[in-house]
């Protein structure tokens, strides 16, 4: 007997959907069978985006946020709600990183990282939240069925790796959020996890794999190999789904074991 998670008539609402990660975890939750909500700053890329899963026979919206303003935050949710209905999944995806030694960094690189990284995850988890908290306690409309919370950290967060120093901290911090998240929110039927990816192929990154510098990273790796995006999809779905309501608090590393 085949083994399958459907997740049909939920609304998932994915950060930093625009590339990367975020517009693979879109793609396989509306394969799912999610209606999937497009949030990010860069509108033409969430369109085409759109089109795209909407070509396949899928439901996608998009909304313009910027998590590093509180407004955009609030302005997005409620518009999504509006638009589409109530959020049951939260892909707490967006994030951002540099490159520089600890000497180096300077206050505005510090905040760069901590107000997309932490500031914006936490409180786009508190807007999302609270909305599911009201409905579990039945001061809003909708049918409750519980919610689901994964927080996209970084095996940076559990294994701190030179020159990118801060980036690590920020997902560290991440990872304590969802603890926390899941500690105070899981009474309510949500669950609050934490995914770890490891090294991962994206447009973003594409190039550095083909380099000198690239390469040599990669024979560092316990396995000699770096993951794509696509190696996430079956923790991702069911981490949203009904199947995961005994998993709430975790950190997930899919790293290949590069962590361990």
């Amino acid at each position: 007997m085949a083994y399958s998670i459907d997740l049909s008539g939920r609304i998932a609402f994915i950060t930093g959907a625009s590339g990367g990660l975020g517009a693979q975890f879109a793609r396989t939750l509306s394969a799912a069978g999610a209606a999937v909500v497009l949030a990010s700053r860069r509108i033409d890329k969430l369109k085409d985006l759109r089109a795209e899963i909407e070509g396949k026979g899928g439901d996608a919206h998009v909304i313009e946020l910027d998590v590093t303003d509180h407004d955009s935050i609030k302005s997005a949710v409620a518009h999504a709600e509006t638009e589409v209905g109530s959020i049951d999944i939260l892909i707490n995806n967006s994030g951002v990183s540099t490159t520089q030694r600890l000497q180096d960094v300077s206050p505005e690189d510090y905040d760069f990282m901590f107000n997309t990284n932490v500031k914006g995850a936490f409180f786009v988890a508190q807007e999302v939240g609270k909305r599911m908290l009201a409905r579990a306690k039945g001061a809003a409309p909708g049918s409750y069925t519980g919610g689901r919370i994964i927080n996209i950290a970084s095996m940076a967060g559990l294994r701190v790796l030179p020159q990118i120093g801060v980036y690590c901290m920020s997902k560290a911090a991440v990872i304590q959020m969802t603890k926390a998240q899941a500690l105070e929110w899981g009474k309510f039927g949500i669950n609050v996890n934490a995914l770890c990816p490891g090294y991962i192929d994206t447009e973003i990154n594409h190039h550095h794999w083909q380099t000198e510098g690239g390469q040599k990273l990669v024979q560092m790796l316990p396995r000699k190999r770096i993951g794509h995006p696509a190696d996430l999809d079956a923790m991702l779905v069911t981490l949203c789904s009904d199947q995961s309501y005994f998993i709430n608090g975790a950190v997930i590393a899919a790293d290949d074991g590069f962590a361990i």
